[in-house]
């Protein structure tokens, strides 16, 4: 109950006022998110700063609920960081590539949509280019397949790519939008249901204005 308590005021008061003074953000769609669980929010994912720009999406009252799944070899080697990234951002960890066959890397986000809560994914995997997407795992399906009754609400991110993109080491302001769409359904196939949402975030890209401070 402390480390809830303490995650909600750190992101409230130290995390999402930084964000939102170095990043903008700008929301279309806002009342499409879910405003509880278990659901699901996909994101396109260009930067490290992308986890930090959704968390700033909700109301202060659903944040104890909203749980980042993130990279366990970036954001859990460790540290403080590593603290920081459990305990205030809320991540769940997931192993890239080292996990053994038997090993159910989304474990842990599975328990979390079995307590109801919200799960934040990038279904790329890791970061591509600014504005443009790689690749579509299949991870995300394999949650809703587990949890049926979790909805995934697509989310288009727009400039967080240009202000800590892939390999940079100097974090530039640059105004982020978050274009929301209409929340999908499990549709009883992996693949179908990976290439739907895919197709519903590159139509929430072609939605979205154009780039401010370009």
């Amino acid at each position: 109950m402390m480390l809830q308590t303490l995650r909600r005021y750190g992101l409230m008061l130290v995390v999402r006022p930084v964000a939102r003074l170095l990043f903008g953000l700008d929301v279309i769609g806002k009342e499409k998110l879910p405003t509880q669980g278990p659901a699901i929010i996909a994101a396109n994912h260009n930067s490290h700063v992308d986890t930090i720009v959704m968390l700033c999406l909700f109301p202060s009252k659903l944040l104890a609920k909203v749980r980042p799944v993130a990279a366990a070899d970036h954001f859990d080697k460790g540290g403080f960081g590593s603290w920081f990234s459990r305990n205030i951002v809320g991540i769940i960890p997931i192993k890239r590539g080292a996990a053994s066959r038997t090993e159910d890397v989304l474990a842990g986000a599975k328990q979390a949509l079995t307590r109801g809560e919200i799960l934040v994914v990038f279904p790329e995997g890791s970061r591509g280019e600014p504005e443009e997407m790689t690749r579509f795992k299949t991870g995300v399906a394999r949650l809703v397949e587990f949890c049926p009754t979790a909805t995934v609400t697509p989310v288009y991110l727009q400039g967080a790519g240009r202000s800590l993109p892939k390999n940079a080491k100097l974090l530039v302001p640059f105004n982020t939008t978050a274009v929301v769409g209409d929340p999908l359904t499990w549709t009883g196939s992996h693949h179908g249901f990976i290439d739907e949402l895919r197709a519903k975030i590159e139509a929430l890209k072609a939605q979205a204005p154009p780039l401010k401070w370009s």
